[in-house]
C-alpha cells in the first residue's frame, strides 16, 4: 500500500515517520513549504511532490493535515491543481480541526470524483503522533473506515469511529473547547497563586489532589509555573478551535461565555504576536486589581441561571462565594507584565 502526506509540519511529519517506522511504503509529501517537504522526503525516502495532484497519482491512501478550512477547501477544490485530481478509487484521511461542514463539503466533492474520505481528528500531541499513540475520531462511511482502520491503528492507541461526516469533527471541537478552557483557567490559577506569593510546586501538588486536577495540569502545569512556553499546541490554534466550538454554539442559537472567555485571550496573544507560544496570558499592572477572565465569564454565566429552573438559593451561595473570592484577590505589587 502507498501512502502519502500533505502537510508535513510537526504532526503530519512524525505521522510519516511512524508509518515509515511501521513498514508502510511513504511515497510522497507536499507542503507549501517546499524546505520543509523535500527534506522529510529526503529522510524517507520518497518524493517531494511539487502538484498536489501527484501525491494522488502516487498514493493510495492520502493523509492530509493541514491547518484550517481554507487551507482545506484549497488542497481538495483548488483551480487547476487539486487532490482530486486522478483520485477516483483513492482514500483521503483527513486530520486537521476544521469545521465539520467542511469535512462534510469535501465528502461530497471526493464522492463526484469517485474518491472516499474519512475524518481522523486528532485529540494528541507530536510525542504521541510519533510513537504511534494518538486519540484518533473518525467521521465518514463505515466502509471508509474499515479501509483506514489497520493504518490508523499503527498511529493510534484509541481509534473511535463517531459517525458520518462531520461528526467526529464535532466531537473534536468540543475537546479542544474545554481543553482551551481548562489551560485558561489552571494559567489564572496559578497567576493568583503567584500574586498571593504561594509555593506554585505546592500549589499545583494541591490542584492534583483535589477537584482542580485535570489532563492539562499534567500535561501543561509544570510548563507554566516556570514560564515554559515551548509550543505543541499554539495559542494560534487554540484560537482557531475555540472559533469552531463558538460557531456551532451560535448555529444552534447558543452562547458559551467561558468559551468566548477563552477565545478572547487566545485572540489577544495572536494580537501581541504571540500566536506562536503555547499558553494564555495574564497580565496586571501595579496597584492594579484584575478579576481572572474565567471568573467574570463564570459570573456572567450565574447571574443569568434565573432564567432557569436552578435553585435560587443555591444561586445565591454559589454568587456569595464568588464575590468572596473576588474581594480576596490582591493588587499586583510591581509594575510588570505576568505571563502564563
Amino acid at each position: 500500500m502507498n501512502i502519502g502526506f500533505v502537510g508535513v509540519g510537526r504532526m503530519g511529519a512524525n505521522m510519516a515517520r511512524r508509518l515509515k517506522d511501521r513498514q508502510f511504503h511513504i511515497t510522497a509529501v507536499y507542503d507549501t513549504n517546499r524546505a520543509t517537504a523535500t527534506s522529510l522526503a529526503a529522510e524517507l525516502g520518497c518524493a517531494a511532490a511539487q502538484d498536489l495532484s501527484d501525491v494522488t497519482a502516487e498514493s493510495d491512501v492520502i493523509f492530509t493535515v493541514v491547518t484550517d478550512d481554507n487551507a482545506m477547501r484549497n488542497i481538495f477544490a483548488g483551480s487547476g491543481d487539486n487532490l482530486l485530481v486522478n483520485g477516483r478509487g483513492k482514500l483521503f484521511i483527513n486530520c486537521a480541526t476544521i469545521s465539520p461542514q467542511v469535512h462534510v463539503e469535501i465528502e461530497k466533492l471526493a464522492h463526484q470524483a469517485g474518491a472516499q474520505t474519512l475524518e481522523a481528528c486528532m485529540a494528541s500531541s507530536i510525542p504521541q503522533a510519533r510513537e504511534g499513540r494518538l486519540y484518533l475520531m473518525c467521521g465518514g462511511t463505515e466502509d471508509a473506515f474499515r479501509k483506514a482502520e489497520p493504518i490508523l491503528k499503527e498511529l493510534g492507541s484509541d481509534v473511535r469511529f463517531i459517525g458520518k461526516a462531520g461528526e467526529a469533527a464535532k466531537v473534536k471541537a468540543l475537546v479542544n473547547m474545554v481543553m482551551n478552557i481548562n489551560t485558561a483557567g489552571l494559567a489564572e490559577g496559578l497567576a493568583l497563586g503567584a500574586a498571593f506569593d504561594l509555593d506554585l510546586e505546592m500549589l499545583r501538588k494541591v490542584f492534583s489532589q483535589t477537584g482542580a486536577a485535570s489532563r492539562v495540569l499534567e500535561t501543561d502545569g509544570e510548563d507554566m509555573q516556570h514560564r515554559e512556553h515551548s509550543c505543541f499546541f499554539s495559542a494560534a490554534h487554540a484560537a482557531k478551535d475555540s472559533g469552531i466550538a463558538l460557531e456551532l454554539g451560535r448555529s444552534l442559537g447558543l452562547d458559551l461565555p467561558l468559551a468566548r472567555a477563552t477565545k478572547e485571550q487566545y485572540d489577544r496573544m495572536v494580537a501581541e504576536g504571540l500566536g506562536e507560544l503555547a499558553g494564555p496570558i495574564q497580565e496586571a499592572h501595579e496597584g492594579e486589581k484584575v478579576l481572572p477572565r474565567h471568573t467574570i465569564a463564570i459570573r456572567e454565566a450565574a447571574e443569568r441561571v434565573s432564567r432557569t429552573r436552578f435553585c435560587q438559593s443555591v444561586k445565591r451561595r454559589f454568587l456569595e462565594n464568588l464575590t468572596l473570592f473576588e474581594n480576596s484577590i490582591p493588587p499586583f505589587p510591581e509594575k510588570e507584565v505576568t505571563r502564563y
